[in-house]
């Protein structure tokens, strides 16, 4: 961890490799008034909006939109199963388990024909106190379940010991943007209402605590959390479901859960603060968190040490290396393809546009797990056996 002095704010750096971006907003975040101790940054940070993917910032009295992000509640699950992955034959991954999982989850901008049922859905929240919530009621009911694009997958696993793991990488879908679009551009109006010190040009509009609109933001963003969840449960349980019929007698483990996108009210250095963690991962001592790499490297499941110099923080992921334009533009399809097939995995490469999720455009997890292990402990080691991608 590196310590460097930004704006007379210390800022916690668990990496060398910071691109120009990613540094300029993390100079911008150090100019904010209400920001407390210090900035911590994760090693698998890259630029964001506003605020850089990787980081945890903790806010004296207010919550920024655009510092939790648009896919809120975004995160990561994880089920061990009792089966050995060599008595699994190609033909069933192929034919029956992957076939089956791409008939039963909608990916991409796809969603269900039909409206699922209103069960699988965050109980307990009065829905007409919500403006964005209660507008999309109906859409979700045919989101939920549904894995999404960009970086989000589903994944066969094995582990160190040779047995299958399942591993989903999904969010809140188009509820989590739609409420973080229009809580950001309400924050916007407000700073310019209140004439803030906060540039506007440093997109970090933000929503003070004990005001009206704060409180409606962090409704609708616990929301989006709870359905987040839901919709990977959904989706592990239907995964279940298609490879039980493949594997009689499989059993699954309790699903691992954990969430990369949102903000928390935590106690840090003496005061309870809001602390925004966007693509980070709570890793307060005990806790368990999962940190992925791209399709054709490992992934880990890890024991947070609950660390306070990163707010009890760890990485979520491996981090681009390549923005998705860059990636589309350099990276070589064929030496990509011809990687992953060395390694026996069922990839998702089709062309070049999905060069953007190619392993070359993700930094090296090795590497990020290296730079983190005063901040988690590794319990498991993951490889990739077959990937379907949003």
């Amino acid at each position: 961890m590196e310590v460097k002095i930004i704006n007379n704010r210390p800022v916690k750096i668990w990496t060398s490799n910071v691109e120009d971006s990613a540094m300029r907003q993390i100079e911008n975040l150090t100019t904010l008034p209400f920001l407390h101790h210090h900035l911590a940054i994760m090693p698998d940070v890259h630029a964001g909006m506003g605020m850089p993917i990787g980081g945890v910032l903790a806010c004296n009295g207010a919550v920024i939109p655009n510092a939790v992000g648009v896919d809120i509640g975004c995160g990561m699950c994880a089920v061990k199963t009792n089966w050995k992955v060599e008595d699994l034959s190609p033909n069933v991954i192929r034919k029956e388990i992957m076939k089956g999982i791409r008939e039963r989850i909608p990916l991409g901008m796809d969603h269900h024909n039909e409206a699922q049922d209103k069960k699988y859905l965050p109980q307990g929240y009065d829905i007409d106190k919500m403006e964005i919530v209660k507008r999309r009621q109906n859409s979700i009911l045919h989101e939920v379940g549904t894995l999404g694009g960009g970086n989000h997958f589903i994944e066969l696993q094995k582990d160190e010991e040779g047995y299958l793991w399942i591993m989903i990488h999904s969010g809140s879908r188009n509820l989590g943007k739609q409420v973080g679009d229009y809580y950001n551009h309400l924050a916007a109006s407000l700073n310019e209402k209140w004439h803030s010190s906060v540039s506007p040009d440093i997109h970090l509009p933000f929503l003070a605590h004990g005001t009206r609109e704060f409180g409606m933001y962090w409704d609708e963003m616990k929301y989006c959390i709870d359905f987040a969840l839901c919709n990977r449960k959904l989706m592990m349980e239907r995964i279940q479901e298609v490879i039980a019929d493949s594997l009689k007698g499989i059993e699954f483990e309790p699903m691992i859960n954990i969430a990369h996108n949102y903000a928390a009210f935590e106690h840090h250095f003496g005061k309870d603060v809001i602390v925004h963690r966007k693509g980070a991962t709570l890793a307060r001592e005990g806790v368990i968190g999962i940190i992925p790499g791209s399709q054709g490297t490992a992934s880990y499941i890890v024991e947070g040490l609950g660390n306070p110099e990163s707010f009890c923080s760890c990485s979520h992921g491996a981090g681009r290396a390549l923005s998705r334009k860059a990636a589309i533009n350099t990276l070589n399809m064929a030496e990509e393809v011809a990687q992953l097939e060395a390694k026996g995995i069922v990839h998702a490469i089709r062309c070049q546009d999905d060069m953007q999720e190619a392993s070359g455009a993700y930094k090296d997890i090795e590497e990020v797990i290296a730079n983190e292990l005063d901040l988690i402990k590794v319990k498991t080691r993951l490889l990739p056996i077959a990937v379907i991608k949003g």
